[in-house]
């Protein structure tokens, strides 16, 4: 049997797995309400167990974040390969046209070694400042900041260094780096239609952005714990796959903390002798070459961690026998509790009174300036539909919810074309909530209005976020028709 990933289909026990012990990981997903949107478990190269929480499905592309951070190493890796560049390349000399007219002394020292290794003398992040410093042109905004370490010696996590990577292969390819992969990794691997974001000058941005499927990360991550090779050709350097995965810098040396273990090319060393890439709000590559499994996971999580230290509880100490004897009732209950994974639309807790439902359908005008820039509301209904629209400078957006379900479709109010699953419940006579999801990305995000005879005062909040996931409220007053 073939999943919808693309891999074959084993019961857990033939592939050495109790389906208790994925249960026991679902079972603690819930109990520690981690938003986890889709997975595949591989063991051997099959899928032992895989699951989506409704809304989400599997059939959907994921925002990545830095997770695409490894994407853009294995795009290294092949420029290495076909030897257009090497690791101990210096980077200034790859753009002469940028280079600052003096530049710091440890600018001319680094190395693309020292991109990879996130070890390029930074005291901080750069990717802000690079910005900043050179608006269309990101490569001269980041060779023009200073470098407060010698190379090699200072370990800064830095999207700064990711973007620079794609950027030299870029140079050296004369395509971005989606392009470079697509014949290279992307097509052998069969993931179709990967969307990835680009800088002002069309640069693929390298550290985050990618866009694929979950169980386009499990391949990839199959690919790297069978040593580049895939369906019998070697796709990947195997020497890559050994110096990319290994720790080639040390951090912290935290022993409880997955993000303390040494650092590869554009990958985390993990305990327990695994390896991944990972990405902002959960979406992990988690690769365990000494159980020879693989788990892919999207998500919208706060604390990754979390996650992680229930796969090395509940799943990874599992993974020890080549086989198990079949178990019918675990496995018939374990295929049970994946069909109906889901994520529950909230349930109304009381009809809205006389008055607010006679101001529906109305407009409402934001009175004061919105840091988002919304200055209007409105509402409408079709039977028990709601339809919920916001005037912007981008113009009209609306997300059509329903009563204690999700009604799915499309809205550019978060950004263009944006695949949507939205809701709507009374939490009072006077409050409604929204709750609307962002199909393929992390994000969850709610509108609570609340009615006061023709005030209107809208709360915004999102599960996660890069900053506050509560914006100051807006106060709107309705307008006579």
């Amino acid at each position: 049997m073939t999943s919808t990933s693309g891999f074959k289909s084993a019961t857990p026990e033939d592939v050495g797995i109790p389906s208790s012990a994925i249960r026991a990981f679902l079972r603690a997903v819930n109990h520690q309400s981690l938003e986890l949107h889709s997975f595949i478990l591989l063991r051997h190269g099959q899928v032992a167990a895989e699951g989506s929480w409704a809304p989400y499905s599997a059939a959907r592309c994921h925002k990545l974040f830095s997770l695409s951070k490894s994407f853009t190493s294995t795009a290294v890796g092949f420029a290495v390969s076909e030897g257009l560049l090497s690791v101990e390349d210096l980077v200034l000399p790859f753009f002469p046209a940028d280079a600052p007219d003096t530049p710091d002394p440890n600018l001319t020292r680094m190395r693309i070694k020292d991109l990879l290794t996130m070890t390029t003398g930074h005291a901080a992040d750069v990717s802000g400042p690079m910005r900043q410093a050179g608006g269309d042109n990101w490569v001269r905004g980041f060779l023009s900041l200073p470098v407060e370490h010698a190379p090699g010696t200072h370990f800064v996590y830095n999207n700064g260094a990711t973007y620079m990577l794609s950027a030299i292969v870029t140079q050296v390819t004369g395509e971005t780096v989606l392009d470079y992969l697509t014949p290279r990794l992307f097509a052998p691997l069969g993931i179709e239609n990967p969307t990835w974001s680009v800088c002002p000058r069309g640069i693929t941005l390298g550290f985050s952005e990618l866009k694929i499927g979950v169980g386009d990360i499990a391949r990839f991550g199959q690919l790297y714990l069978q040593g580049g090779v895939w369906e019998g050709k070697q796709v990947i350097p195997a020497d890559w796959v050994q110096t990319a995965t290994s720790r080639q810098v040390r951090n912290e040396d935290n022993g409880s903390f997955d993000w303390s273990q040494g650092y590869g090319y554009q990958f985390w060393m993990c305990r327990e002798g695994a390896y991944r890439g990972d990405g902002a709000f959960g979406q992990y590559c988690i690769v365990m070459p000494e159980q020879a499994a693989v788990l892919a996971i999207t998500s919208g999580v706060d604390n990754m961690q979390a996650v992680l230290d229930l796969v090395w509880a509940h799943l990874l100490p599992n993974l020890g026998k080549e086989v198990l004897l079949p178990n019918n009732a675990d496995y018939n209950a374990l295929q049970s509790e994946l069909s109906s994974l889901s994520w529950a639309a909230p349930a109304s807790h009381a009809q809205p009174s006389a008055t607010v439902k006679s101001a529906i359908p109305g407009q409402w005008a934001v009175a004061d300036a919105s840091p988002q820039g919304i200055h209007a509301i409105a509402l409408t209904q079709d039977g028990d539909t709601l339809i919920f629209q916001v005037r912007d400078p981008a113009g009209d957006h609306q997300i059509v919810c329903e009563p204690g379900g999700w009604s799915i479709g499309k809205s550019s109010l978060f950004a263009p074309d944006t695949a949507v699953a939205a809701s709507y419940a009374w939490e009072d006579e006077a409050t409604c909530l929204l709750t609307i999801r962002a199909l393929e990305t992390p994000f969850c995000h709610r509108f609570r209005l609340q009615f006061a005879g023709d005030d209107l005062t809208i709360q915004a909040s999102v599960n996660v976020a890069f900053g506050p996931t509560t914006r100051p409220p807006l106060r709107a007053r309705r307008l006579q028709s």
